[in-house]
């Protein structure tokens, strides 16, 4: 019986010892890295999980900083100082001496700058600099946890340039330099979630990767959840504090992440640095020979360095991957349309805005649950699909329903289904490219989501300065359907293995033909 420790195998599905002789006969030895991996190590060891889990708690701080603009950038309340009450339309007719702010004037950014009167544009500054700053920093950061840096060391680098930059933003003295904090935060935290997501799924076995992946958007759900309880909570102080308090946790997370994470061993494979990987899985003595002497044929292919751009390159490249890589990301756009647009959107429902934010959250973690039950049992094009639907009629229907609490309704369930599309489409990215390119590949379709957000919050300030907010659901539903049709032209992953090279997929394209509409 086998002692209970941090490297016992939690799923013994293969005995490793008596595996050995079966695999002394080169035509029946493991056809990839992944394969090999499960084999010789027999399952995901419980420091494995917990190093997955610790990689996985960088979503939290990823979620902060993405919705933390719905509560600092959020349009106050007020009233007139003769008791009367009033409109945002009317309010930019009275006179400044006639109105006041409901809470401190600090507590917004709205409130504190006099932007109240302010064009759609200027007020929708700050959230569309982010997310094209999460543009630009994805297209520049992609490639490099795919070269020499690797997972864990960007990991560890964007999430302290993230809360370095969360620390700055707390002390803006105007708008102009709060956009540019803003987008500079953008640019930091672009891959702090793909980077999570592809080393918690690379260090453990095919049987846990959708569960640990399933983890990292719960822990995502965490920290958008965390921010109304924040933003509660210090209401009547500046809203510098919500961004003080993001800076204090990242960094502490930064410091944990450089002494205790450990790089993806699959990466260490690809670059040909066996040791720190057979370390790291924790095969050693007799069976680490063995083990590396299956390696021999993917080091002359796959041991080599490159620029930093070169997976970058591959993706253009290679035929199959570009094709993947575009149906990907134009899913992915109407995707992010909606999961970033319509909690900014929320305040245009005429419900409260914490509670309304609150219960989105909330919604994630069935979104999540659900994902993780069903992505095991059908076809991931289909979910995708599936919930993609859901979510573009849902947002469709906010524009024509006249009950308020009727348009709460349908919102949620658009964002519900918003919340598994999304869930889907980053572990399905993760299955449809393989090690050497995915770190890139996954950044890419994760960009078109960002890109999808980053022209949400002009979409809804404008439709806010017209009279009419909730029209921007109607689009973000429209968008939705019809970008969601480029699912069909992806190939489905469920059950087969997670290749490391590219010449290990086009074999897999060779045998087994994909039927493509595009």
């Amino acid at each position: 019986m086998q002692s209970d420790n941090s490297t016992t195998p939690l799923l013994q599905t293969i005995d490793a010892s008596n595996n050995l002789q079966a695999y002394s006969d080169e035509k029946t030895a493991p056809a990839s890295l992944d394969e090999a991996i499960e084999s010789f190590t027999g399952g995901t060891s419980k420091a494995l999980l917990w190093q997955a889990f610790l990689a996985s708690l960088a979503w939290i701080f990823d979620g902060q900083q993405t919705f933390i603009n719905v509560f600092t950038d959020a349009q106050p309340a007020w009233h007139t100082t003769t008791g009367g009450g009033g409109g945002a339309a009317t309010q930019c007719n009275l006179t400044r001496d006639s109105w006041t702010w409901d809470r401190p004037k600090e507590t917004s950014i709205i409130s504190d700058w006099d932007l109240q009167c302010s064009s759609a544009a200027v007020v929708g500054l700050p959230a569309s600099a982010f997310f094209a700053g999460c543009v630009l920093g994805g297209l520049l950061l992609a490639t490099l946890a795919d070269s020499k840096f690797g997972r864990k060391n960007m990991l560890f680098f964007t999430s302290l340039s993230m809360s370095i930059s969360a620390g700055l933003t707390s002390a803006s003295p105007n708008l102009v330099i709060y956009s540019l904090l803003r987008f500079i935060s953008g640019f930091s935290r672009a891959t702090v979630g793909t980077n999570a997501l592809v080393l918690s799924t690379e260090l453990v076995g095919r049987r846990w990767r959708e569960a640990v992946g399933i983890m990292g958007f719960l822990c995502f759900t965490l920290g958008f959840l965390s921010l109304p309880i924040m933003a509660y909570l210090v209401r009547d102080h500046s809203w510098r504090m919500l961004y003080i308090l993001n800076f204090i946790m990242s960094l502490i997370y930064s410091i944990i992440i450089f002494f205790f994470q450990k790089e993806s061993p699959r990466w260490l494979l690809v670059r040909g640095r066996r040791d720190e990987a057979m370390q790291t899985l924790g095969i050693n003595g007799s069976l680490s020979k063995r083990f590396s002497s299956f390696l021999d044929r993917f080091e002359k292919e796959e041991k080599k360095d490159g620029d930093v751009f070169s997976s970058m390159r591959v993706l253009w490249e290679k035929r199959w991957v570009f094709r993947r890589m575009v149906a990907a990301m134009i899913v992915g756009v109407g995707i992010g349309m909606v999961y970033y647009g319509m909690p900014l959107a929320l305040g245009s429902l005429g419900s409260n805005l914490y509670v309304s934010v609150g219960m989105n959250a909330l919604s994630e973690v069935p979104s999540n649950l659900l994902v993780l039950v069903l992505i095991e049992r059908m076809s991931k094009r289909m979910c995708l699909l599936g919930f993609n639907v859901v979510s573009g009629l849902g947002c469709i229907m906010c524009v024509f329903l006249v009950r308020r609490w009727w348009r709460v309704v349908a919102e949620l369930v658009g964002f519900f289904a918003a919340c598994s599309g999304f869930s889907v489409m980053m572990v399905y990215s993760v299955e449809l490219f393989p090690t050497a390119v995915r770190n890139s590949a996954v950044m890419m379709v994760r960009e078109a989501m960002v890109l999808g957000g980053t022209v949400a919050p002009m979409m809804i300030a404008a439709a806010g300065k017209a009279g009419n907010g909730v029209v921007s659901f109607g689009v973000f539903g429209l968008v939705m359907v019809c970008f969601s049709l480029f699912v069909v032209c992806l190939p489905e992953t469920k059950g087969r293995q997670m290749f490391d090279t590219l010449e290990e997929e086009e074999e897999k394209i060779k045998k087994n033909y994909e039927s493509l509409i595009c």
